[in-house]
């Protein structure tokens, strides 16, 4: 069964994407104005009518290197651009936030609170544009339609295979660590006190029954914790108070520290969805040319002048972490990706797709190495 993971993922990784670069255009004192088109331009592509439609279908959740050129694509919508080492870095921001806000959901339904707290602060970021404000609460209306009314069991399968997408990642983040959520090794810190989730009693009695179904006894056990009961339950409406605090913006605090990352493991190459040739295959890129054809860019050209932001505390960092391959503890290969020629990526993905097709009947005798080929001609365009 596929379910559809796709928007929840697109709408947190963005929401973390915008917390991050609204710190850093604080930290380079970005003028309002550039700011401020910055976040309209990236929240109305996010949140445009097409693309969410595609992502509202039901399919799979695909490689870390399909979800990184899509959000790469749609930073670079906007007027700000970020080199190579920057963007991975910021991808991998991105992704350790989500992930922490995954593994401590106290229930697999808070999933939806977490969503409604990116969108809620996104929704601030644009408040003085009504029209993308409504790209937002339409996206939202359709989210709420979607997924209040799914079974526990569904949305128990949505946060596993979140979970499976994030397994391998474990890079370290200072604020993280700093406020003590993250050990040295990059692994989270899982806490033994704190409300339970709601609807759920507090661990520590033991109660036994009768055949009549009558209490007789009580007793109680050491939890190894201080657990309290659920303050109440978030709204699950437009608007509303959410409670859970998972899914705010962490990056409240103007410091450039905030954006560091460090390697303590790298992904497998031999991780199923990965980097590796796999039959996914042509799925994956049938999938970079749908959402990327999707994002459409105005044929007139632009002339606000353009600035680049940088995730590392220096340009020399980041000149180095360009030259080493990448962001500190990142092992993805760079991906180019011209932001004025969509339409031409997009024909040409399609073009690669349907390669796929016109040989799938054929024996394949060297099948890996087809796929090396293939996603290599990703790596070009």
């Amino acid at each position: 069964m596929s379910v559809r993971t796709l928007p929840l993922v697109f709408i947190n990784l963005g929401g973390e994407m915008l917390y991050i670069l609204d710190q850093r255009l604080r930290a380079h004192n970005t003028s309002e104005d550039n700011s401020e088109k910055v976040m309209n331009d990236i929240v109305s592509t996010l949140f445009s009518k097409s693309f969410m439609d595609e992502l509202l279908k039901p399919q799979k959740l695909y490689s870390h290197r399909t979800m990184k050129t899509v959000l790469t694509r749609i930073a670079h919508t906007s007027i700000m651009r970020l080199n190579p080492a920057s963007m991975d870095r910021l991808y991998e921001l991105m992704v350790m936030a989500f992930k922490y806000q995954v593994f401590l959901c106290p229930r697999p339904k808070d999933l939806l609170l977490i969503t409604y707290n990116h969108m809620d602060t996104i929704r601030e970021f644009v408040k003085d544009t009504p029209a993308v404000v409504n790209h937002v609460d339409e996206t939202h209306r359709k989210i709420i339609e979607v997924y209040s009314s799914l079974p526990e069991g569904e949305f128990q399968l949505l946060r596993q295979t979140l979970l499976i997408f994030f397994q391998n990642m474990h890079v370290r983040v200072s604020t993280f660590i700093k406020n003590k959520i993250q050990n040295p090794n990059g692994r989270f810190v899982l806490t033994t006190s704190g409300p339970v989730p709601h609807g759920t009693d507090v661990p520590g009695l033991i109660r036994t029954f009768d055949n009549k179904g009558k209490e007789v006894r009580r007793s109680e056990f050491p939890t190894g914790g201080s657990y309290t009961s659920p303050v109440r339950e978030g709204s699950f409406e437009l608007h509303g108070q959410r409670v859970l605090r998972l899914g705010l913006n962490m990056y409240t605090v103007d410091h450039p520290e905030e954006t560091h990352t460090s390697k303590t493991h790298k992904f497998s190459q031999h991780t199923k969805g990965d980097d590796s040739p796999n039959l996914l295959a042509k799925e994956e890129l049938n999938l970079l040319a749908r959402l990327m054809g999707s994002m459409k860019v105005d044929s007139v050209p632009r002339v606000e002048t353009r600035f680049r932001i940088n995730l590392f505390n220096t340009d020399q960092e980041e000149e180095q972490a360009e030259a080493s391959g990448g962001a500190v503890g990142s092992s993805f290969d760079v991906i180019n990706i011209q932001a004025m020629q969509d339409e031409q990526a997009a024909t040409q993905l399609a073009q690669i797709a349907g390669q796929f097709e016109e040989h799938a009947e054929k024996p394949e005798t060297h099948s890996v190495n087809k796929g090396d080929d293939l996603l290599a001609m990703m790596d070009d365009l």
